[in-house]
């Protein structure tokens, strides 16, 4: 059997912890390692778990919990955040993506669409609704020229293994598809993705496709 994705499942709502773990477990390349109430410790706790995927409900508890694990960087940099249950707003779905997101699906989700969440997450790739995914385009046109300044030189701040990356980010391959096409492990590629955007200031893999836009990033 291959890896194994483990998982944390972090609600106040035991009834919720209780059925998406059974729901999950089912799976056998899914694994459930903590499921917790919301809490400091349960931040804590998965820090240490070396989780793959946390799936919680609660964009408040996330972003709250932001700048701690911001303070964590190596010890987080394979774990991927899902927000499940959640309202279909735009508002929400964009401070869902600023608090460092990788999935937003909707409490109207069934429990299939929640198990393919779990596994498009783990693979570093990111999933919401269609209908909100316009939202985001937006954004990002609006407000690419106020990324950071320390963007506007950011050749100078990447080694040039981050450099050979980012024109690849840009293309939209996972970490798995670069891990391959440069023969390195995919933990490698992780880890270079997570340098990249401490570096470039900005909290997602589109905003590294649109600084290599807008600062004429090498291609």
């Amino acid at each position: 059997m291959g890896h194994r994705v483990s998982v944390c499942i972090l609600s106040d709502n035991r009834l919720f912890r209780e059925s998406l773990g059974r729901i999950l477990s089912k799976r056998g390349d899914l694994e459930i390692i903590t499921s917790v109430g919301l809490s400091e410790l349960a931040v804590a706790e998965v820090v240490r778990s070396a989780a793959d995927v946390v799936v919680l409900d609660s964009l408040d508890f996330l972003i709250l919990s932001t700048a701690f694990l911001k303070t964590q960087r190596e010890s987080c940099a394979g774990l991927h955040i899902l927000l499940v249950a959640m309202e279909e707003d735009e508002q929400l779905f964009l401070r869902a993506v600023r608090a460092g997101a990788l999935g937003f699906v909707l409490k109207d989700a069934s429990a299939l669409d929640v198990v393919a969440a779990v596994r498009c997450v783990a693979g570093g790739e990111a999933i919401c609704p269609a209908r909100l995914c316009k939202c985001l385009f937006d954004s990002v046109a609006k407000h690419s020229v106020e990324l950071p300044k320390s963007c506007t030189n950011v050749q100078s701040v990447l080694t040039r293994r981050e450099q050979q990356l980012v024109p690849m980010i840009g293309r939209g391959l996972t970490n798995k598809e670069i891990a391959k096409e440069l023969n390195l492990s995919e933990q490698t590629i992780k880890n270079h993705v997570h340098r990249i955007l401490h570096k470039v200031g900005v909290e997602n893999r589109l905003g590294i496709a649109a600084a290599m836009d807008t600062r004429r990033l090498p291609n």
